[in-house]
């Protein structure tokens, strides 16, 4: 078993091997939507580098874009080893469990429960209601007159009612799991007992609402997955409620960040700007661009640990040596796009992995597109005009966070519908 966050004091001293000194991790904190210069140095110089984070054991971190693929897809890399190693990681708390910590067969049978619940063909059934959403909040900002915050205002309830009605979670309980959703996200923004306090609560509610459901069924996910439970037996009680959980927390978390994201890079770019808007089609594209360039986690993504040696990057990995990948830096990758660091809204290059890659590959990823591209094409239809109330450098961002975004963005507009 992993072991506990008291036995783990955060470490000031770098560790080594073979004589290679470990960074400490992350470079530098995280400066609005800025990705630290030294990830493109390390793409040229040194692809596979020690690292060590506040707390756990030294890894390796790719910054290549195929590395990274090696690492997010090739099996010789474990999720469910974390569970048995003091992983690398940001904040004190250790993974306790979940499809995030499971390799296949185990993750592809829960996965599959899910899965069928957001292919693009179902989320598409979606988007004339996620249209009406968005229209609905845009008319609330309109009444109310700006400036508006983007974030309360709109960037939150669009993918929180989308999923709660999705889910079947009752949306005037919003107040309560946005709270408990931080405990997933936070590094330092909270305490260690708050975020296991917050857990609790957000398991305890969701065993709950499950608890309810069986009672009283409906035509929603929820409902299907207690189904695929009790009438199937395809995954434990605690599985389900996990499982549950985490497809609330994750659908609307990264989403809710994303939206003031692309609108900060939008604004901050008003020739990118002036094309979309002028072409409101290419929105689709817009959002994979947008995707690829914003650097959505404050530091790298979950371990990985190799169960063989594998040679990567020009380095051996060992057998039960921890891999961590940053989807920010394999996206910016030279070898695979021309001019990275240029944001290109018609950009048609190689795939981004924005969303993953491999088993673990984001479920949601189609909804968060789909509302993404809604969110986008309302706000700058509805929005004449649209821009930041003050300035750009008004917008409060997030901390002690593993994702970065706008805690604040207040807007402004001209004329009327």
């Amino acid at each position: 078993m992993a072991p506990s966050a008291t036995t783990t004091e955060k470490r000031g001293e770098a560790g080594q091997r073979g004589g290679t000194v470990s960074r400490t991790y992350p470079f530098s904190e995280a400066e609005k939507l800025d990705l630290d210069p030294l990830y493109a140095q390390l793409r040229k110089q040194e692809p596979l580098t020690r690292i060590q984070l506040p707390y756990g054991e030294t890894a390796w971190l790719a910054t290549r874009y195929e590395d990274a693929k090696v690492v997010l897809g090739d099996p010789r890399f474990s999720r469910a080893a974390v569970l048995h190693h003091d992983e690398p990681r940001m904040r004190p708390n250790t993974s306790n469990g979940g499809l995030l910590t499971m390799d296949p067969p185990e993750h592809t049978r829960l996965r599959k429960l899910v899965a069928k619940a957001f292919t693009a063909r179902r989320v598409e059934r979606l988007r004339p209601r996620a249209e009406e959403i968005a229209d609905d909040l845009v008319d609330g900002m309109l009444q109310r007159g700006a400036p508006a915050d983007l974030v309360e205002d709109f960037a939150l309830p669009l993918p929180i009612t989308v999923i709660c009605e999705l889910l079947g979670v009752p949306y005037a309980d919003r107040a309560d799991f946005r709270v408990w959703s931080e405990a997933f996200l936070s590094t330092t923004k909270l305490t260690p007992e708050q975020v296991t306090d917050y857990m609790d609560r957000m398991l305890d509610y969701m065993a709950g609402l499950i608890a309810e459901r069986r009672a009283e069924p409906a035509d929603d996910l929820l409902t299907a997955l207690i189904e695929a439970r009790d009438e199937q037996d395809k995954l434990s009680e605690e599985e389900l409620v996990r499982l549950a959980a985490g497809i609330l927390v994750a659908g609307h978390e990264t989403t809710a960040t994303q939206i003031p994201n692309f609108v900060y890079v939008l604004l901050t770019h008003p020739e990118q700007l002036a094309a979309l808007r002028a072409d409101l089609d290419g929105i689709p594209q817009a959002v994979e661009e947008l995707l690829r360039f914003v650097p959505l986690g404050s530091g790298a993504g979950f371990p990985r640990y190799a169960t063989e040696d594998v040679e990567l990057g020009g380095v051996l990995v060992r057998a039960g040596e921890p891999v961590m990948v940053s989807t920010a830096a394999a996206n910016r990758d030279e070898s695979v796009f021309s001019d990275p660091e240029l944001l290109d809204l018609t950009r048609q290059e190689a795939t981004h992995i924005g969303f993953g890659h491999g088993p673990h590959h984001c479920l949601g990823a189609q909804l968060a597109r789909m509302e993404l591209q809604v969110a986008l094409r309302t706000l700058l239809t509805r929005l004449p005009g649209l821009r930041f109330a003050t300035s750009a450098e008004d917008v409060e961002w997030k901390s002690g966070m593993l994702v970065r975004g706008p805690r604040k963005m207040l807007l402004a507009w001209q004329g009327v519908e």
